[in-house]
């Protein structure tokens, strides 16, 4: 404990040492310190940005109608996208490669021990139902939980020292593009098992799936480079409009479009569709995704 001396030159030595003491107890961590709070981050994130699909009843029936080979290819592509997101904005300070896959794979062990501490809580899952239920239902859970995770730490905020600390990774054209899917994933997940997707793309006509269309790609480039929202891109001066809304908005929302056409199937919902049907259904689809994948460029 520090004392308090009478006197002006041992209370400024008194002051002085106590700053110092606090900025280092402010500006320097314990390791273990700051893997707790990565972890509180992660768990926080994943439930934050997964709670929506967490409570609606369409995902608890996906986990037993999808094919467990589906259920499972999903998994096998959320590990690299893990490892990039954790590359750009983890929930912890990464250096290499397998640091960034260490942190994919806890992402995904803390969004399937959230997914089943609420799912069991809210009795959709329990020790009665057969293995296979329980694994599927919270398969389900896992990417949107995991991508929470990681985005949490951008979302929920760090500190000035952990930011100075962490590694800059330069932007790169496939980097933002790279975002943007994992965005228009993320929001896709939550929305598709939901019925109003079929029921809208059903009352659409072509006209007004159009029209969707073009609000779409108008959202996606407002919401980055018009609107100046913090972590927005602002007006490019170096590039042309046209440049901007071909390169990224437009390109941005051809793979948001791929993103929802392989969501869709994921969970069956393309299972003896035809093709017209099929496009308006991504077209509904891809505005949430289109959404998603702006704020993800906001966001990371």
């Amino acid at each position: 404990p520090w004392r308090i001396s009478i006197g002006a030159s041992s209370s400024g030595e008194a002051m002085s040492g106590q700053g110092e003491g606090s900025g280092q107890g402010e500006g320097r961590r314990s390791p273990r310190r700051d893997l707790i709070i990565g972890l509180g981050r992660a768990a926080a994130g994943a439930l934050l940005f997964a709670l929506p699909i967490l409570m609606t009843m369409e995902t608890w029936q996906l986990g037993v109608t999808v094919p467990a080979s589906r259920l499972l290819l999903l998994l096998v592509l959320t590990l690299p996208l893990l490892v990039g997101l954790s590359r750009i904005g983890g929930f912890r300070r990464t250096s290499s490669l397998a640091q960034d896959m260490a942190d994919a794979a806890i992402a995904i062990g803390i969004a399937a021990v959230v997914a089943a501490g609420v799912l069991g809580i809210f009795g959709v899952i329990s020790d009665a139902m057969p293995a296979s239920e329980v694994l599927g239902k919270l398969a389900i859970q896992i990417t949107p939980g995991a991508v929470g995770a990681l985005f949490g730490r951008a979302q929920l905020g760090a500190s000035n020292h952990e930011d100075a600390g962490r590694e800059e990774v330069e932007e790169s054209y496939a980097g933002e593009l790279f975002v943007m899917m994992a965005g228009a994933l993320f929001l896709s997940l939550n929305i598709a098992p939901t019925e109003e997707v079929v029921l809208i793309a059903w009352r659409m006509s072509l006209w007004q799936q159009l029209g969707l269309l073009a609000v779409s790609l108008i959202v996606m480039h407002a919401l980055v480079y018009q609107l100046e929202f913090i972590g927005g891109h602002g007006p490019r001066t170096e590039d042309g409009f046209w440049s901007l809304f071909l390169r990224f908005t437009v390109t941005g929302y051809v793979l948001v479009a791929l993103v929802s056409l392989y969501v869709l199937w994921t969970i069956g919902r393309l299972d003896g569709t035809g093709a017209v049907d099929m496009a308006g259904l991504v077209i509904v689809l891809s505005f949430p995704g289109a959404v998603g994948a702006a704020a993800a460029r906001i966001i990371v």
